[in-house]
């Protein structure tokens, strides 16, 4: 009875792991900004709540669909190698159904308790993110996470269409946003884990085009993001608390570039990934907490 008990316990954590929980609570966070920020006082809770379930559940479809598609290059890296469809563990049937019922699950939310307009804008990311990025585009080009950087970066659009049944050029600037930060994001991870992506097979910029190019292009990547994350300032979007907040931020982001750039090592490459994580959860809630303020203040 116990061994069974810790098989379904084993089981259920695997298939808990091949969603990328942390990937994806970062993502359904921006999703919610963007909901908040649509609303001029606060959103309707119902919608909120079914927007941020059928958001998440499409999320860990794709992902879990991502991980059988690459459970081969998985299988290969030490960072992925005890992911269940990398050992064999989960079967192909087994990975399919979850993503077929996560993912239906969470289209049926989006659709019967917020709108077609979020439904259909997460079904083409899904499907962005799960074939065009992982079958067509990681393996075949250095640009891969510049070009499906897209996928990723949609969130705050979903959360706004969720909310305003509309998807207006603020919300797209939001996008713009975290596009621009998916690059050197993913790249500081590369850099760290260069061994680990050649024994992979995948074109990575750090493979393809070595250490010093992807520095560079980090650092070409943080200072546009600098230049982005002003622009809800100068549209009037959001006032000066989210000014200061952004300048401080990114300035942080773009020093770390810097030295990384100057001078390489694992350490500091670690150092901006791990900052990049923390970097965009605080620049989101600078621009909730603005946007309040400036409710507050009308």
């Amino acid at each position: 009875m116990t061994t069974l008990s810790s098989h379904h316990s084993g089981l259920l954590r695997q298939y808990f792991v091949i969603t990328k929980p942390r990937v994806t609570q970062l993502a359904v966070f921006c999703a919610v900004i963007g909901m908040f920020l649509a609303s001029p006082g606060l959103p309707d809770a119902g919608i909120v709540v079914a927007a941020t379930l059928g958001i998440w559940l499409m999320a860990a479809a794709a992902f879990a669909l991502n991980c059988l598609i690459e459970r081969e290059i998985d299988a290969r890296m030490l960072r992925t190698a005890r992911r269940g469809t990398a050992q064999g563990t989960i079967t192909n049937t087994q990975v399919i159904v979850l993503s077929a019922l996560t993912g239906g699950t969470g289209m049926m939310l989006l659709y019967t308790l917020v709108n077609p307009l979020t439904m259909w804008l997460t079904f083409a990311t899904f499907i962005g993110y799960a074939f065009i990025y992982t079958i067509f585009l990681k393996p075949r080009t250095p640009q891969n996470i510049v070009i499906g950087g897209l996928s990723g970066a949609m969130p705050p659009a979903l959360g706004w269409a969720a909310v305003a049944n509309a998807v207006p050029a603020e919300a797209w600037l939001l996008v713009l946003i975290i596009f621009i930060w998916t690059p050197p994001h993913f790249w500081a991870l590369a850099l760290y884990r260069e061994t680990d992506y050649a024994k992979s097979g995948l074109p990575m910029l750090t493979v393809t085009h070595g250490n010093e190019f992807t520095r560079l292009h980090i650092l070409l990547y943080s200072a546009v993001l600098f230049a982005a994350t002003l622009l809800p300032f100068i549209i009037q979007m959001n006032g000066l608390f989210y000014l200061v907040a952004a300048v401080i931020l990114s300035g942080v982001f773009l020093k770390i570039a810097w030295q990384l750039y100057k001078s390489y090592s694992d350490a500091l490459a670690r150092k901006l990934f791990r900052y990049s994580i923390i970097y965009l959860a605080l620049l989101f809630s600078a621009l909730l907490l603005d946007h309040w303020a400036l409710i507050l203040q009308a």
